[in-house]
C-alpha cells in the first residue's frame, strides 16, 4: 500500500498556498499520496499558546517580502486577499466536507487561487459559490459546509492535529515524522527517498535536557 502524507492547512496562510503548489510533485517522487487535511490555524496558535506571524508586527512586515521570494523560487503568483487576517472557516468547512480526492484538489486549488493568486479573496460567500462551483460541487454545497456534522468534522481535525503536536500550517506527516514550513520540503523529501537522518539518541537526549533559563 502506498503511504499516506497528511498535508494540514490553513487558506490563511501564504506559506501554505505556496506549500500546496508545491506538494504533490513532491508526493508523486517519494511515492506517498496526498490527504489534505484543513485545520484552523487559530485553533493551533490558542492550544499552543502562541501568535501567527501576521499578529507580530515585525513578522507581518517582513512576511510578504519572504512570501514573494519563495513565490518567485517557486515560479507562482502570489497576490493578497482583500484582509489578513481574515475568516477562514467557511473554506475550511466547505473543503473538509467528504469528496472525491480529485475533485477536493480542485476545490482547495481554488481557494487557494482566490486567497492568494488573484486577490478575490475566500470570505465572500458568493465568491466562496463560485469557487465550488468550478470544482463540481452541488449547490447545496455551501449549506452543507455549515450544518453541525461539517463544523465538529473540522473541530476533530483540529483537535487530532493538536494531539499529534503541529503547531502551525503547512505541516505534512508521513511514517511518523513531522515537517513543518515549506522551506522544510528538501528535509521531506530526503526523508522519503532514505529514511530519516536525525539520530534517535539525538531527539532523546534533547527530550531530556533541563531548562537552563526561562523567560517571565
Amino acid at each position: 500500500m502506498t503511504d499516506v502524507l497528511r498535508f494540514h492547512f490553513d487558506v490563511i496562510s501564504p506559506y501554505a498556498y505556496l506549500a500546496w503548489t508545491q506538494i504533490h510533485a513532491v508526493a508523486e517522487r517519494g511515492g506517498v499520496t496526498v490527504e489534505p487535511v484543513p485545520v484552523l490555524f487559530a485553533s493551533l496558535l490558542e492550544a499552543h499558546g502562541t501568535r501567527g506571524p501576521a499578529e507580530v508586527p515585525a513578522k507581518r512586515a517582513y512576511l510578504i517580502r519572504d512570501v514573494a521570494r519563495i513565490a518567485h523560487r517557486f515560479g507562482v503568483p502570489i497576490v493578497p486577499p482583500p484582509a489578513h487576517p481574515f475568516n477562514p472557516l467557511l473554506a475550511l468547512r466547505l473543503a473538509s466536507l467528504p469528496l472525491p480526492g480529485e475533485q477536493r484538489r480542485r476545490l482547495i486549488d481554488g481557494l487557494f487561487t482566490a486567497a492568494w493568486a488573484d486577490g478575490t479573496g475566500v470570505t465572500d460567500r458568493d465568491a466562496v459559490l463560485r469557487i465550488a462551483a468550478r470544482a463540481g460541487l452541488p449547490a447545496d454545497a455551501l449549506a452543507r459546509a455549515e450544518d453541525p456534522e461539517t463544523k465538529a468534522r473540522l473541530r476533530q481535525q483540529c483537535d487530532r492535529a493538536i494531539a499529534e503536536g503541529i503547531f502551525g500550517v503547512p505541516t505534512s506527516t508521513v511514517r511518523g515524522q513531522m515537517f513543518f514550513g515549506c522551506d522544510s520540503f528538501p528535509h521531506l523529501e530526503d526523508f522519503l527517498a532514505g529514511g530519516d537522518v536525525v539520530p534517535p539518541d539525538l531527539v532523546a537526549r534533547w527530550a531530556d535536557l533541563p531548562a537552563g533559563a526561562s523567560r517571565r
